[in-house]
């Protein structure tokens, strides 16, 4: 398993277009991923758990991994994240 923190940039946060980015994103990769937000677990791969997750811009959020391609994923999605989702 592996798990970095992250803070979320861009100025919608997680919601509408970066949540189906960041979900999309996720679903590329067999690791079971999840966010980490004040304690609460988030299927990383479920767009209604992104969106109902409320992680809005300056939330610092952990992306949890763990699987075959575990590395690749969170780091792919803290990209994601640090992009700003291309805004």
């Amino acid at each position: 398993m592996i798990k970095k923190e992250v803070t979320v940039l861009n100025v919608t946060g997680l919601h509408a277009r970066p949540a189906s980015m960041f979900v999309q994103t996720a679903g590329k990769f067999k690791s079971k991923i999840f966010v980490i937000k004040e304690g609460n677990s988030i299927n990383a791969k479920s767009i209604m758990g992104i969106m109902a997750g409320g992680i809005a811009q300056g939330t610092t959020i952990e992306i949890q991994a763990e699987g075959e391609d575990e590395t690749e994923a969170v780091d792919a999605l803290i990209q994601l994240i640090n992009d700003k989702f291309g805004e």
